[in-house]
């Protein structure tokens, strides 16, 4: 089987602001890559840029494309490892996009085994239900939204923090009083906290019986997270912290956390995250499988990832919830309330809708 050509299309979605500490996002900045090739089968594979966080945008990510899609054309796209070797030997670094290119050539690889990703994978059907996350806004405002997913049916909210420190415990105090006792809440700083805005906010909150809290420093106080880790009573999690398997490993020696969160935008996709897996497996280190703003497409991916990965038991696979306007997506994950599932068609599952790519901006190679 040799790769034919590949379709790059700048698969942009209207969304309601959503705000991090890290900044705000006014439409998920996403890339669509469909990948064919002589057998017939092609693969389906999507990225969401999140510059704040992992330093790609939209445009570097669809100009990465063209040279990506130009590299690997004529080549076997079942050589997963190869072809992603490929594209490391072009370019370091640029996980986003790769994580496209990775997850279009899995499609293609468990289509061609006829078999659903999560199976192909070696995974089984379980139980898995999403979180659902919080953007920053004013203690009341959050309390509202809080209280609403509650009524909907979620279990499971994660709170976006790291502005303001008193601020912040402000928040999580007034949805807690909201939301009751029983509701499970995480925290997540995206980095917007100092050491010692950290240690005093982490042992402030933790009379609000905090599940977890996400990268509560910038990554270059890596060096620092070790003794968070020791002295905070809340169990930490690292996500920005973490993009591949050689962080993983220096983390865990490090004893810097308790969890890792997964993400392909940061590991470049499966083969990656994989290696990520493998390493937290063996060391006893539990893994969330998370996301940016993606569609359906790639959570889809995301979601056949988890069920093949059993130390993954922490999931956040809600982004086409976070304000997204428009459903790109035909086929895909389901969500029964907070509940997901995938289909057992071969492959991922999911496709772009026609009539939605005919208005993107596309490119072949």
């Amino acid at each position: 089987m040799k790769i034919t050509r590949t379709e790059i299309y700048r698969f942009s979605i209207p969304m309601e602001p959503f705000v991090i500490a890290t900044g705000t996002m006014h439409f998920a900045q996403n890339v669509l890559i469909r990948i064919f090739t002589d057998a017939g089968i092609h693969g389906s594979g999507e990225c969401s840029a999140f510059p704040m966080i992992v330093g790609e945008t939209q445009e570097t990510c669809l100009a990465m494309a063209k040279d990506f899609a130009q590299i690997l054309k004529d080549k076997d796209p079942l050589d997963i490892p190869a072809r992603m070797n490929d594209l490391l030997g072009y370019a370091a670094h640029n996980p986003t996009v790769k994580s496209a290119f990775d997850m279009a050539l899995f499609d293609i690889a468990a289509k061609n085994a006829n078999q659903p990703l999560y199976q192909f994978l070696g995974g089984h059907k379980r139980i898995i239900e999403t979180d659902m996350t919080l953007g920053i806004d004013t203690a009341e405002n959050m309390a509202l939204k809080a209280v609403e997913h509650q009524k909907n049916g979620c279990r499971i909210i994660k709170i976006k923090l790291g502005k303001k420190v008193h601020e912040d415990i402000e928040r999580v105090a007034a949805i807690r009083k909201a939301v009751g006792n029983e509701m499970t809440l995480r925290l997540d700083a995206n980095q917007g906290w100092s050491f010692d805005d950290a240690l005093f906010a982490l042992t402030e909150l933790e009379k609000y019986d905090i599940e977890f809290c996400e990268q509560p420093m910038r990554t270059w106080f890596d060096d620092k997270l070790p003794e968070l880790n020791v002295n905070s009573p809340i169990k930490l999690m690292a996500d920005e912290s973490c993009y591949n398997h050689h962080d993983a490993r220096k983390l865990i020696n490090a004893q810097a956390t308790t969890f890792l969160n997964i993400k392909f935008s940061k590991s470049g996709g499966i083969l990656e995250a994989q290696k990520i897996h493998e390493i937290a497996l063996q060391n006893g280190v539990k893994c969330m499988i998370g996301s940016m703003l993606e569609s359906r497409l790639a959570l889809t991916a995301n979601l056949h990832f988890a069920l093949a990965s059993p130390n993954v038991v922490y999931f956040d696979l809600d982004t086409c919830l976070l304000g997204h306007l428009v459903d790109p997506v035909v086929g895909g994950l389901t969500y029964e309330g907070f509940m997901l599932d995938v289909p057992e068609t071969p492959g991922i599952g999911a496709e772009a809708d026609k009539s939605f790519l005919e208005k993107c901006e596309s490119w072949t190679i």
